[in-house]
């Protein structure tokens, strides 16, 4: 069984490595292109360290993040436009990299790259807060709702480091064009996030009551 979910992990990690790897290269027109590797660094070097962590210390909750087998109509709709903006974005950044459409200073790219850092940190310990994340929407045998921590700011943590990750990537790349392009994804989250909760307000015990002591979906103090 352990075999089967490290040949399945292996698999979806060197897939998006390649299938990221042609959306920035191929535009671009050169493996020459510092931002796209800065991105790759920052992005797939802790994300196989993590995956090593959790294929020894649980693999039930790493065959859960490789499952995105979505029942939801409105979840597939979700995830199908949020790959499509996703695929739009990192083609753009390798075009912008081509022709040299906008130069960003190097601060920005920097601070960028310090933001990506932590929002990976905060995409861990959500994961480590919560033993039920599932990459589909579904209530879990014997679920309980978890309200400490991240959880005690807003409802949905996990989608919170998920928007600075994907904000600052294009920055990270160097690439204000892609930036404008990812701009809209949280919208996209908020119709997931609805259809989400409605779902556990049906199912998990005690959502309810949680909803009601944390008022914020998804951004502190603003939503």
């Amino acid at each position: 069984m352990k075999t089967i979910l490290l040949i399945n992990a292996l698999v979806k990690f060197l897939s998006g490595l390649v299938i990221l790897s042609l959306l920035l290269f191929l535009p671009a027109g050169t493996i020459d292109f510092l931002g796209a590797w800065r991105l790759i660094a920052l992005l797939f070097i802790p994300m196989f360290i993590f995956g090593i962590v959790l294929f020894f210390k649980s693999p039930a909750l790493l065959e859960k993040r490789l499952n995105n087998k979505e029942t939801s109509n409105v979840q597939k709709k979700v995830i199908l436009l949020s790959g499509l903006e996703f695929i739009v974005c990192f083609i753009v950044a390798g075009f912008d990299y081509r022709f040299g459409w906008s130069k960003l200073p190097s601060w920005i790219i920097m601070t960028a790259c310090i933001i990506f850092v932590i929002s990976y940190g905060l995409y861990v310990e959500v994961t480590r807060e919560n033993e039920y994340l599932s990459r589909t929407v579904e209530v879990q045998e014997n679920q309980k709702v978890v309200s400490t921590g991240l959880y005690g700011i807003v409802r949905h943590p996990m989608y919170f480091a998920v928007v600075l990750l994907f904000w600052s990537m294009p920055l990270v790349i160097g690439s204000f064009y892609s930036f404008i392009i990812m701009l809209p994804f949280p919208l996209l989250l908020i119709s997931r996030i609805k259809d989400e909760e409605k779902i556990l307000e049906d199912g998990l015990p005690g959502y309810k009551e949680y909803e009601q002591k944390v008022k914020y979906h998804l951004f502190p103090f603003i939503w």
